[in-house]
């Protein structure tokens, strides 16, 4: 069909058809305007006032944008509105419930009870237990200044003793001297460090005495360890001992043992042997320049020792229900070159 003006109608005709049957065919002539045409073909080239360009997503209104001039996905809110937390802001606070979390991971549990002394007297004493490094730590200050630090150390198979004692200076002794024991642990000496970091007490304020009064220990040390190579022995004898470098003792029968589990014997040294006639007690030698036998007494006034077992009807084996409380003092001969090293030992 031909219109007014003679120009053929855009689909009538054969040759329209054809055309429009040819729209669309790869290598195929573009008609414009044709219903069947309007997607370009492949490769065409658009222009940007062309119908057939999609719209331009317009520019987000500055409220989708966050702080920054950063997009915001749709239906979300941007941050800082209306209890949106921003990134600082979220971070600070996931911070804040991490940090007590982390710091609680692989810390020694701590437990602080009062005790009473032998004497009457009372006393705080703290306990630790590492269930990690598998070792417990005791530390009680006594009244007249004197601080007792007793460490377990089950993986080595070690107990160290510290005693830390204030000096007289108008006697002429230092500020404090400090003095280091090492004996080997037995594991019935107090209870498994996962036992003890498991401890709680219901009135902190209330008074510990011990169940049990284990007898007294004496022990005569012989040997003295070498403070630098003190950490083959035990990692915590570094720490333990740091002040008492110069006065860290053991037994030959410890040393004994510890050589068949693989330490170096080069950290041990002998000391002289009792001489004939043997020497005197440190309190009965006059001369500060003479050699001697010094003596230090330790008590450990309140500590777990043992785990309490109960029966049910219930339960056909027993379980643990608590833990036996005991009490128990050692005694430490050993020998120094000069008397004044020895000062506290005033009893004959």
């Amino acid at each position: 069909m031909k219109s007014a003006n003679g120009a053929s109608e855009p689909g009538g005709g054969a040759a329209g058809s054809r055309e429009a049957c040819a729209c669309g065919r790869r290598g195929a002539r573009h008609v414009a305007g044709h219903p069947r045409c309007a997607r370009p073909p492949p490769g065409a080239r658009l222009s940007p006032t062309s119908r057939e360009v999609r719209q331009r997503p317009s520019r987000p209104h500055a409220a989708s944008r966050g702080r920054g001039g950063r997009r915001q996905p749709t239906g979300m809110r941007p941050a800082g509105y209306r209890g949106v937390p921003t990134a600082p802001r979220a971070r600070l606070a996931l911070l804040a419930l991490l940090v007590p979390l982390l710091g609680a991971l692989g810390a020694p549990a701590e437990l602080r009870v009062r005790v009473r002394l032998p004497d009457g007297q009372v006393a705080e004493e703290s306990l630790q237990a590492d269930s990690d490094r598998d070792s417990i730590s005791l530390e009680l200050r006594k009244p007249d200044g004197t601080l007792i630090s007793f460490t377990a150390d089950f993986k080595k198979s070690v107990k160290i003793f510290r005693a830390l004692t204030l000096g007289e200076l108008e006697k002429g002794q230092s500020q404090f001297q400090a003095l280091c024991f090492v004996t080997r642990l037995h594991h019935n000496d107090i209870i498994p460090s996962e036992a003890m970091a498991k401890l709680r007490q219901k009135n902190p304020r209330a008074v510990r005495q011990a169940e049990e009064a284990r007898g007294p220990e004496h022990l005569h040390m012989d040997v003295a360890v070498n403070f630098s190579q003190g950490a083959l022995l035990s990692p915590h004898l570094r720490n333990a001992c740091a002040e008492a470098a110069d006065a860290i003792y053991t037994r030959q029968e410890d040393v004994r043992f510890w050589l068949e589990q693989g330490v170096d014997s080069s950290m041990f040294r002998t000391l002289p042997k009792d001489t004939e006639p043997p020497l005197p007690r440190c309190g009965q030698v006059g001369d500060r320049g003479a050699p001697c036998v010094c003596r230090c007494g330790l008590s450990l006034a309140w500590y777990p020792c043992m785990l309490k077992y109960c029966h049910s009807r219930d339960r056909p084996a027993p379980y643990k229900c608590g833990i036996r409380s005991c009490r128990k003092g050692y005694s430490f001969d050993f020998y120094v070159p000069q008397r004044q090293l020895c000062l506290w030992d005033e009893d004959p």
